[in-house]
């Protein structure tokens, strides 16, 4: 699956991938955010972290009726506010799909998997 643009001078398509590779990437650098973790949490049985070249099994993109919609799968730091935490990922997320795609999506999700105590 890809998203399709359109302007005057023809069509681009944006493959699934790239936008899980820097939806990733830009959660990752939020404050309070240790790494992404597996989608698949329930079949997998541990929320593990995922390498930074493995962002799209963190990532799901779906087109639905209302528009586009992006579910984010992350493992946040201990002792952090973890409703504040989310809010600022998704809208540092939003911002830059908007900057580098020009991509609009009519709902953000976050889901914490895991917590993950740093020494």
């Amino acid at each position: 699956m890809s998203v399709e643009r359109k302007n005057e001078l023809g069509s681009i398509g944006i493959e699934v991938e790239a936008i899980a590779t820097l939806a990733g990437g830009a959660i990752s650098e939020c404050y309070g955010i240790v790494g992404m973790a597996s989608r698949k949490f329930f079949k997998d049985g541990l929320a593990e972290l995922l390498k930074n070249d493995n962002y799209s099994k963190g990532v799901e993109v779906r087109s639905t009726e209302a528009g586009l919609e992006l579910d984010l799968y992350i493992i946040v730091s201990y002792g952090v506010k973890i409703s504040e935490v989310v809010i600022e990922a998704q809208k540092k997320v939003d911002y830059i799909m908007k900057q580098a795609f020009d991509i609009s999506f009519n709902s953000i999700n976050i889901y914490v998997q895991g917590i993950k105590v740093i020494d």
